[in-house]
């Protein structure tokens, strides 16, 4: 009798693979329509198209700070990572041993704890707002930043995805202004 195993690689499950929707794929021909406007003597065949996704925190920030620069609005990401510090010396011994001394350490950022991933000013109003893919959720922290936020006469918004957010855009920020 023959005793099979299954392989860390045979239980694992597989994502499915990435469907593009609509509304990024509407964003790739604003931008490419940008590109074409700001570079008009290159012929469009030769300029490179553009490419978004909205399935991971990077690529959904990038497609939500480059929807509201193309929309007239000013939009930045905010890094809250913190900085590292290394210090970690590479030795020899007196039997020309090397060997690594130290660690690295990381020093807190100096953004308000628990600040948004983008921070953005679309139609004169202050805007923030926080980037959550999957099961991620807000802390203490980041709801204690949307509250102070709110409480000063700002927007935060927390997106998810690139079509919840355009939807959330148009009914915020109507072609006169905001609601």
């Amino acid at each position: 009798m023959e005793t099979r195993y299954k392989t860390q690689v045979e239980t694992r499950t597989r994502k499915p693979p990435y469907k593009k929707p609509q509304a990024v794929k509407e964003l790739e021909e604003l931008a490419d329509i940008e590109n074409q406007r700001l570079h008009p003597n290159i012929p469009t065949k030769y300029l490179a198209k553009s490419k978004y996704r909205d399935d991971t925190a990077n690529g959904l920030t990038k497609c939500i700070i480059d929807f509201i620069r193309l929309n007239g609005g000013q939009a930045e990401r905010i890094n809250t990572m913190g900085i590292p510090r290394d210090s970690r010396k590479t030795v020899t011994d007196i039997v020309s041993h090397s060997r690594v001394i130290g660690s690295v350490e990381w020093r807190t950022s100096g953004t308000t704890k628990g600040s948004a991933d983008i921070s953005a000013t679309i139609r004169g109003q202050s805007v923030k707002i926080e980037v959550k893919i999957g099961h991620d959720r807000q802390s203490d922290a980041q709801r204690d930043y949307q509250a102070s936020i709110e409480q000063a006469g700002g927007v935060y918004y927390i997106a998810r995805n690139f079509t919840d957010f355009i939807a959330w855009y148009q009914r915020t920020f109507k072609k006169g202004g905001i609601e």
